[in-house]
């Protein structure tokens, strides 16, 4: 807000005001709108549920086989491991005894960088990466030889057979690993674990992260039915009652569905809300015409659909005298976390446009701060319509 009022104190031109007006526009979305999102979520959820439909759904609704939400019983020991981006996390779960009725979980845990020559190179070798951050991880801890039930959660859409199976549909966020795709990744990961001999691991369970999420939250708050990530990409699950999912065999209580909605839109069905923008972002990409949704809202493309709106600017003259600079003509070297930095260090700001006027480093500032505003807002409103989605749906058999 006090960005946006000290905007209003700083006098443009008619002709600049309408530029910027015309930018925000862009990224509004009226109530009405809202609403017609949530309607053709609803629909294209129902055909994912379908056993005959599901085929042509682009959103999948993936049963995770998780039937029930954590019920306060849960004791032991495990190792987690969590892989959905440029981040490996490896953690050791200790659930103990309630505290004064509230649940008792300590974890300590260790962060691994995924290279770039991993995450596009052989499959294998991703595999043997994980299993090396693994031991490494607990061989920290004195843990690897002891036998710890695993938890995988695997961020990428994957056909589910069972609780401990899951073939690699496609990769997302940006990895392409050889060899994967339509592949068991616990088998992958068991293998690799094999290889090494030298740790004593059951994986057990593999779960996106969206089911993650959701299963940690209701730990604390019982009421919890939807689990919604908006990181580097973005995807929600949600409690379905297993009699209206069309694709198991299972029909009693209750199912986790994993909805892979970032491809939500794959097919044309949110045209009319993609902006320019957001088209430039989606044909650069190296996945044209898919995860169209994601790419309208996860924090992957935040910053390069900032970077977009300061080319534009900056050809129509409002920025840098007119003349873009080698940098900031390259996609992706806008990143996400320049948002955050202008925002918070203006000095920071300054120093990384040491060649630039006050006036460009004002209207950077005041100009594109309430403009990211205004875009995670334009997100915030389509992740809640697509979440309100689920609730118009038939409710839980549990509820």
């Amino acid at each position: 807000m006090a960005a946006q009022q000290q905007r209003k104190n700083f006098l443009l031109d008619d002709s600049l005001e309408s530029k910027v007006s015309a930018i925000e526009g862009d990224f509004n979305l009226s109530e009405e709108s809202c609403r017609t999102v949530m309607e053709r979520m609803a629909l294209e959820m129902q055909k994912g549920l379908g056993e005959e439909s599901n085929e042509k759904a682009k959103i999948k609704m993936i049963p995770s086989y998780v039937t029930s939400l954590p019920d306060g019983t849960e004791r032991g020991n495990f190792l987690a491991l969590d892989l959905g981006g440029t981040n490996f996390r490896v953690l050791h779960v200790n659930i103990g005894e309630p505290i004064n009725g509230r649940p008792n979980i300590d974890m300590d845990s260790q962060i691994y960088k995924m290279p770039e020559s991993v995450i596009t190179g052989p499959g294998d070798e991703l595999f043997d990466h994980i299993a090396g951050c693994m031991y490494d991880f607990l061989s920290r801890l004195h843990l690897s030889n002891t036998l710890l039930p695993v938890g995988f959660t695997f961020s990428f859409p994957c056909k589910q057979d069972s609780l401990d199976s899951a073939s690699l549909i496609k990769w997302t966020k940006g990895f392409s690993a050889t060899g994967v795709e339509g592949e068991n990744v616990v088998t992958m990961l068991k293998e690799a674990i094999h290889r090494r001999g030298d740790m004593q691991c059951n994986v057990v369970a593999v779960v996106n992260d969206t089911v993650g999420t959701l299963m940690s939250c209701a730990n604390f708050e019982k009421h919890c039915q939807i689990g919604l990530i908006v990181g580097t990409g973005s995807n929600a699950c949600y409690m379905e009652n297993s009699k209206n999912v069309g694709t198991t065999s299972i029909e009693d209580g209750d199912m986790c569905i994993n909805m892979e909605w970032g491809a939500f839109g794959d097919d044309g069905v949110l045209d009319d809300f993609r902006n320019e923008y957001d088209r430039h972002v989606d044909n650069a990409s190296i996945n044209v015409g898919r995860q169209l949704f994601e790419k309208m809202i996860s924090g992957m493309y935040l910053g390069e659909i900032v970077r977009l709106v300061l080319v534009n600017l900056t050809k129509q003259g409002a920025l840098f005298n007119g003349k873009l600079s080698p940098a900031l003509s390259r996609y992706g070297t806008f990143e996400t976390s320049f948002v955050s930095q202008i925002e918070g260090d203006s000095m920071r700001m300054r120093r990384r446009l040491e060649s630039s006027s006050p006036h460009d480093c004002w209207f950077v500032n005041y100009f594109t701060m309430p403009h990211c505003h205004q875009q995670l807002h334009y997100r915030q409103l389509l992740c809640a319509a697509t979440a309100a989605a689920a609730r118009v749906l038939p409710t839980p058999a549990n509820n």
